[in-house]
């Protein structure tokens, strides 16, 4: 059977121009700002959300008007979805994928109720998302009967605020203003987690008494990841001399390609062993020599002799860190610490809280970084070309691990094959 390569031509680009258009409206003209659900609109649009999740509902149909009759279902545009759930995953890969946040909508307090285990998905999978809910109207003498009242509730980001960064509900335009653009530069930064800002349905639907200015958002982008301090890079840099057989769990590490590159490129600088987790998304291709063993959660006999051999191990941000050792060395962490020298990169720490014990357990760390693991990674790359450290330091202990191991999975096989 021969396959057909698919070519894109002037009337395929034509007819995907048109699809794109399809939920335009129609002579727009040029909208200006006249209700308070426009102000949100316009400051979300400043942020550069491209796409807003949602299933549409009664309480945030201000807002919902607003994207489609002020914005013109444009940055963000809608994607429709069936259940809050839906919407809210949807976010949650588009994070994932592109560390950058996705807008949600939900509906009232059902709507956020349906969403809350996806939320708290995202909380443990440290994606930046913007989640726009509603209420209200918080004044009850503008509630229509029954389906306003048993929609409104008070503090209903309580529902979530265990799992998200943080919340908030604007009590007017102006509010509005700075809590969309707080919102967003908290999500940004890291570690990235959900956000939640709570829309009262008589402010999106009240007039504008005065002219709202909404400011350049460039200015309340996010600081900076902070750099690790040098006295920590250089402690690292001579635990890695002092190493025979170091070894580097790449974790929840950055999608960028530069970074992907300077992964690579480090690993082999020092020589070190690489294990990756299947946890996370790919941070070092499989394929490469230095990568041993297979990606995994749980250790395999693999990943276990690796960690047991291993003299030196440097955690990029290493989900569970102390529960990978308890399973490969058979000692909890706090009780009977590895009697190794563990190099720990991450900022995860400055998000722990009471409720949620997603930090897992505590692991014993002879050099703490607190910075983003490829900030650390560049920074020991700057430090090593300064040095004019060759690339692909060969190390004899490696080598040796590297054939027996091999020897033993060819011998697993053969055995395997006999049966």
């Amino acid at each position: 059977m021969k396959t057909q390569i698919a070519r894109t031509t002037p009337e395929t680009k034509t007819r995907q121009s048109n699809k794109s258009q399809i939920d335009r409206p129609e002579n727009l003209g040029k909208p200006q700002m006249k209700w308070g659900s426009d102000v949100v609109a316009e400051v979300t649009r400043r942020l550069d959300l491209k796409y807003i999740a949602l299933v549409p509902g009664a309480s945030y149909r201000g807002f919902h008007d607003s994207i489609v009759n002020y914005l013109g279902n444009s940055n963000p545009q809608m994607v429709i979805c069936l259940h809050e759930e839906h919407a809210v995953s949807i976010a949650d890969g588009y994070g994932k994928v592109t560390e950058e946040p996705m807008a949600v909508a939900l509906h009232a307090n059902v709507g956020l109720m349906h969403a809350s285990m996806p939320i708290f998905n995202a909380w443990c999978d440290r994606t930046p998302m913007i989640i726009f809910g509603a209420t209200g109207p918080v004044d009850a003498h503008r509630r229509r009967p029954w389906i306003d009242w048993i929609h409104t509730s008070k503090d209903q980001a309580s529902i979530v605020r265990d799992y998200t960064k943080w919340d908030d509900q604007p009590a007017s335009a102006q509010a509005a203003v700075e809590s969309v653009l707080r919102a967003n530069q908290i999500t940004r930064s890291a570690p990235y987690g959900p956000v939640y800002i709570c829309l009262d349905a008589g402010l999106q639907e009240s007039s504008l008494a005065e002219e709202i200015s909404i400011p350049d958002a460039a200015r309340f982008m996010p600081a900076p990841s902070p750099a690790a301090p040098r006295d920590s890079v250089l402690k690292a840099l001579n635990a890695i001399d002092k190493a025979k057989f170091p070894l580097i769990l790449m974790g929840r590490v950055s999608r960028k390609q530069a970074d992907w590159n300077r992964r690579i490129r480090f690993a082999e600088t020092i020589g070190a062993a690489v294990l990756t987790s299947s946890n996370d998304p790919a941070a070092f291709p499989t394929m490469h020599p230095l990568h041993f063993a297979a990606p995994c959660l749980r250790p395999s006999k693999a990943a276990t002799m690796l960690i047991e051999k291993a003299d030196l191990i440097i955690s990029l941000d290493w989900l569970d860190l102390a529960g990978v050792f308890r399973l490969s060395l058979g000692t909890a962490q706090t009780q009977n610490p590895a009697d190794k020298t563990i190099v720990h990169c991450s900022v995860d720490s400055i998000r722990t809280n009471g409720w949620s014990m997603d930090h897992q357990a505590l692991a014993a760390v002879d050099v703490p970084i607190f910075a983003e693991p490829d900030q650390f990674v560049a920074q020991m790359l700057d430090e090593l070309d300064a040095k004019k450290t060759p690339k692909l330091k060969t190390r004899s202990e490696m080598k040796t691990f590297r054939i027996g191991t091999m020897r033993r999975w060819a011998s697993r096989r053969r055995r395997a094959g006999s049966r």
